[in-house]
């Protein structure tokens, strides 16, 4: 074992954060203290990102109004996906998408504007901002399960509706609305699972040896 490991106990710590991470869609109101929401948000400023371009934008929402406006575009995105969806349209109209009316805080996270000066990691692979902003996401997403607190990732918009709605400048993004809080109990499994929407497929079916499709 490394010199440079955690302790057993530690170690522990990391992985059950990662195995209980939950999507979150049910919450029970509540609030997040500043300090601790602070501390959540350097955790999600501390993620990787190529080129130390870090592209991520925090927008907290703290208007009633402004909450509102947003569940709006959400569930206009919702009806549309239902339709796109055609035979499952019903069974997708029955699960719960969000909880944006429910959660202490509501964040929209988006990339940057300007992001085309930076060239370094992104020559051939410009979608590497979108990857460094996930990796954030993560960040906060595991910081709040460590926490006690659920977190939900919502990416039923029209991004540019919701890019004037907030005011942000010609080139940004907006890539998710993230409901965080206090929430009465973590799902067991997945929601989409326990919803029978999706089963979860395992690491042996997708992990290949030396070429695509070698077991």
């Amino acid at each position: 074992m490394s010199e440079q490991a955690f302790s057993l106990e530690e170690r522990a710590a990391v992985y059950r954060a990662i195995a209980e991470r939950r999507d979150m869609r049910h919450f029970s109101g509540g609030e997040v203290a500043p300090e601790l929401l602070a501390r959540m948000l350097e955790a999600a400023h501390q993620a990787p990102s190529v080129g130390l371009m870090q592209p991520w934008r925090f927008i907290r929402i703290t208007r009633p109004a402004l909450r509102e406006a947003i569940h709006g575009l959400v569930e206009e995105e919702r009806l549309r996906t239902a339709e796109a969806l055609g035979e499952r349209s019903d069974e997708f109209m029955q699960l719960k998408v969000e909880g944006i009316r429910d959660c202490a805080e509501l964040l929209v996270v988006a990339l940057m504007d300007g992001r085309e000066a930076h060239v370094f990691g992104r020559r051939t692979l410009p979608e590497m901002d979108l990857a460094s902003l996930a990796c954030a996401i993560q960040n906060l997403w595991l910081a709040a399960r460590a926490e006690g607190l659920g977190m939900g990732w919502v990416s039923l918009f029209e991004p540019q509706s919701l890019a004037d709605l907030l005011n942000m400048p010609a080139g940004s993004k907006p890539l998710a609305v993230l409901c965080l809080g206090p929430v009465t109990e973590f799902y067991e499994a997945p929601m989409l699972v326990q919803q029978g929407w999706a089963e979860p497929r395992p690491l042996s079916e997708l992990l290949f040896e030396n070429q695509w499709g070698t077991p």
